[in-house]
């Protein structure tokens, strides 16, 4: 790993410039509070033309929630770890894109891309071997289902409490499991053993994880953006083991000062802790 100096040398904000950001514990504090200090940097490469691109495992509820504290609209995002390309916003110069149901977001929110599966298999195996585990299920179509309730907050958007045999819809996104009585590491080796098929998989920096699509990530969603933006450069900064994927696709892959010891094998370099405003560090340097 090389210092951060040296791995953003000949990086600049502009437009041909794509940035993609994680949202909790890199643009967020765990607490889901927003330094100051980070937004400004944020919105100061909107303002020099940098292609900020949030790039998250949160739904496209929870994304919205994320941009509207930082201020941002009329931009792109890459949701539920890669299965959704969403555009924000009502600005015209975003690509031709499908409405949301108000079911799912009551917001300007279009969709450039979406991938499903069905995670029903997949759901069973992890409920015989770990019953005690909440699981929630995102779809196109409906509210996010649920088999047991999460704490308040943990999830946006509308969510509806079904038994089992109801929680997957054609249509589904992204599954998450929690797991309250383990930790980030026990839950992903627990779900390793299990020798899951057709699905990728991620832990999140507490004992959560996601399921989407076979061959579906940040980064897949982030390259499809680049396509769509035409920028030559990318940055990505992150902390959680969903973020591993966009961490070794940018040309510079950043991950943060709290991140877990196996997602820095991933990065380039490593910001701050995001108590320490890390993303801006990061940021400013490269304006």
């Amino acid at each position: 790993m090389r210092e951060l100096s040296e791995a953003l040398d000949g990086i600049t904000a502009g437009p041909d410039l794509l940035i993609g950001l994680d949202i909790d514990g890199t643009i967020l504090h765990h607490d889901t509070s927003l330094s100051g200090r980070v937004r400004d940097a944020i919105l100061a490469h909107v303002a020099a033309g940098s292609h900020v691109i949030i790039a998250t495992g949160r739904s496209l509820a929870g994304t919205q929630t994320a941009l509207d504290a930082i201020g941002l609209s009329g931009c792109y995002a890459v949701c539920s770890n890669g299965a959704i390309i969403a555009a924000f916003g009502d600005d015209p110069g975003l690509v031709p894109t499908t409405p949301v149901s108000s079911e799912i977001i009551d917001a300007p929110v279009r969709i450039v891309c979406a991938h499903t599966f069905d995670p029903s298999a997949e759901i069973a195996k992890i409920l015989a071997a770990l019953p005690d585990v909440a699981i929630a299920v995102e779809s196109m179509s409906s509210a996010t289902r649920l088999s047991a309730r999460f704490p308040t907050g943990e999830l946006c958007g509308n969510t509806v409490l079904v038994p089992v045999d109801e929680l997957v819809t054609p249509d589904t996104t992204r599954v998450t499991i929690r797991a309250p009585h383990m930790t980030a590491l026990e839950l992903l080796t627990a779900i390793t053993e299990l020798g899951l098929h057709g699905v990728e998989y991620a832990v999140g920096w507490s004992a959560w994880m996601d399921l989407a699509p076979q061959g579906i990530s940040k980064a897949a969603g982030l390259a499809h953006v680049q396509e769509i933006v035409g920028a030559q450069r990318t940055i990505a900064v992150g902390d959680s083991g969903n973020d591993c994927e966009m961490l070794a696709w940018a040309d510079v892959g950043v991950v943060m000062g709290n991140s877990h010891d196996y997602v820095r094998k991933f990065a380039d370099a490593m910001a701050p802790h995001v108590d320490d405003d890390g993303l801006a560090v990061v940021l400013e340097a490269i304006l």
